[in-house]
């Protein structure tokens, strides 16, 4: 037995695929000064070329997940465009006349270095983007060509030193059972996108293993506990056949639950909506029984393209959408950039600190005309549907009242045009800044509804970097200063008699139902894949128990105390799937 890394959860029991090391071994070859400029337009055309492959798979790739965990291949992008990197290399070219594939060699082999130096596990995950890119990169200057992985033929679990991530969206997943490498760890890309697509993952092998892995090699092992069993016994493959069967069978029995109404033991009804990116996300989370959209990031329909999404193209996904859903609700989120997400075509000014800077809402008030655009079609798109609008990163009643006068001129342009829209349109905010808490009863007076981010509020709250290793511990949703934050939000709205919902990872984990009964919140919003866990929680669970549990927590002065009392009440009245509790409730 080995103990590594559980980075993505599922059992899998299978076969080695051992994929060889890709690493170049390149003669330190020398040029004449006077072809420097065909080494340069040599290393140009492989830039371009890289770019056009990655944003082809990136295209690819975002047909299967979506477009949020797609968006990994962004940073590769971006790497392309390091003026440092790029810098280091041209630098080499140019003092030391070295041929482009070897100065881009001894640029990844220089930065990857520097990046295992630093004690950082995130910073050292990173290298595998650097020397994913890089060795695209040499590949066109080499003209040698794309590694190759197994013939799907035999389903197998592939094992790996590390797996980039333009590797990993290659694969096939109905023949990956499961990947195994010796790098790297939860935050890795890898692991990111192998949780989007369903592929158990153990990481951080290395000197671990006594007796390397080989390609035939029957391997058990578990993505959730980060265990490998190497040569198993008849004993050991009865146990995780067993564990694998008994996840197939709850993920069946969870699929029961689309059609039934989220009702707890005693009577309390929930609403359960979707977070969507796209229709395809919209088709996923209706399939497991999603009432409407709590929160639709348009942000995603400005990506992968070469310019802004004109009226009708965003007029035709939101009608498609509110058509979709019927006579449920979408909460339609107007454009979100800056911090961690970027527009090609879009130029945001370079900032220290972006997550604090020129984002969301302070870009639509600075940029009117592509704020207008928008909130045109969402108007026209009202008409269809019952649609709501909500502007992020609120922090103030003057953000809203200009956003609320743009919207106007909109509503007196349509009118002009003869265009119908829903004159009556909701108009909400995101609470995901502690300012927007301190003058919540000022703000709810001013719109129709709050919708609490969870991710961002947490974020700024305990001010930790969740994607920062070193701090990611720190990164707390049950921190009682969140919690405070939380109930302070909800009291304000309650007081002018205003709706109120959750969306984010703390709506998602059914661990925090009790705190939503206990505040009164029915309306919780999250990724499709969540819905069926929250909504199997809610049927086994009586309010009136966890309304109890939930005000001891605000008693509480530490998260690891709030933490273990909410696990504790989950597993005590969490009530196993095949019992028949999970088919209670009234049918949707």
């Amino acid at each position: 037995m080995i103990q590594g890394i559980g980075a993505a959860a599922g059992v899998a029991i299978g076969k080695a695929f051992v994929l060889p090391n890709w690493e170049w071994s390149l003669p330190d070859t020398q040029v004449n000064p006077v072809d420097l400029a065909k080494e340069f337009e040599r290393l140009y055309e492989g830039i371009r070329t890289s770019k056009d492959e990655i944003e082809f798979i990136k295209r690819e790739f975002r047909e299967v997940v979506g477009p949020e965990e797609s968006s990994i291949f962004d940073a590769h992008l971006a790497i392309l465009d390091d003026p440092v990197f790029m810098s280091e290399i041209r630098g080499i070219i140019e003092r030391q006349y070295k041929a482009a594939e070897v100065a881009v060699k001894e640029a990844i082999d220089h930065f990857v270095a520097m990046f295992d130096l630093l004690d950082d596990e995130y910073m050292k995950e990173r290298a595998v983007d650097i020397k994913d890119v890089g060795n695209r990169l040499l590949k066109h200057l080499l003209g040698a060509p794309e590694v190759t992985l197994p013939s799907d033929t035999q389903p197998y679990i592939l094992v790996a030193k590390e797996l980039s991530p333009s590797q990993l969206a290659h694969l096939n997943p109905t023949y990956v059972l499961g990947i195994v490498t010796m790098m790297g760890g939860k935050t890795s890309h890898s692991s990111i996108m192998a949780r989007a697509l369903g592929i158990p993952l153990v990481a951080g092998l290395e000197n671990k293993i006594l007796t390397p892995i080989q390609t035939g090699d029957l391997l058990v092992m578990d993505g959730e506990t980060g265990v490998i069993q190497l040569y198993p016994d008849e004993l050991t493959l009865k146990e995780y056949t067993s564990r694998r069967a008994k996840q197939q069978r709850k993920k069946e029995q969870l699929e029961l639950l689309a059609t039934v109404d989220a009702v707890t033991k005693d009577g309390v009804q929930l609403r359960l909506a979707g977070n969507i990116s796209s229709v395809k996300e919209l088709d996923m989370a209706l399939k497991y029984g999603a009432q409407g959209v709590g929160l639709f990031r348009t942000e995603f329909l400005y990506m992968d393209r070469s310019s802004f999404p004109t009226e009708e193209e965003q007029f035709e996904v939101y009608k498609l959408v509110a058509e979709k859903v019927g006579n449920e609700t979408v909460v339609i989120r107007t454009l979100d950039i800056g911090g961690d997400k970027h527009l090609d075509y879009f130029q945001l000014p370079e900032e220290q600190n972006p997550f604090l800077g020129y984002r969301a809402i302070r870009i639509s008030l600075d940029r009117k005309d592509m704020f207008k655009t928008q909130m045109t079609a969402i108007l026209r798109a009202s008409h269809y549907g019952n649609i709501k609008m909500m502007f992020p990163m609120i922090s103030s009643v003057e953000e809203v009242q200009a956003a609320k006068a743009v919207l106007n001129e909109v509503k007196e342009e349509l009118d002009q045009q003869g265009i119908p829209y829903n004159r009556n349109i909701p108009v909400g905010i995101m609470i995901e800044v502690p300012a927007a808490v301190m003058i919540a009863d000022l703000l709810a007076e001013e719109v129709d509804f709050f919708s609490i981010g969870t991710n961002d509020l947490v974020q700024y709250v305990l001010a930790v970097d969740r994607m920062n290793e070193q701090i990611a511990h720190m990164y707390h949703p049950y921190h009682p200063g969140v919690l405070r934050m939380i109930r302070m939000t909800v009291d304000a709205a309650r007081r002018v008699g205003i709706d109120i919902s959750v969306c984010g990872e703390m709506a998602a984990d059914e661990r925090s139902l009790p705190l939503w009964l206990e505040m009164g919140i029915s309306d919780l919003s999250m990724s499709p894949q969540a819905l069926l866990k929250v909504k199997h929680r809610a049927l086994n669970t009586l309010a009136s128990e966890a309304s109890e549990t939930a005000k001891s927590c605000f008693r509480h002065r530490t998260s690891t105390e709030t933490e273990e009392i909410l696990t504790a009440f989950a597993r005590r009245s969490g009530i196993p799937l095949g019992t028949g509790a999970e088919v209670k409730g009234k049918s949707s």
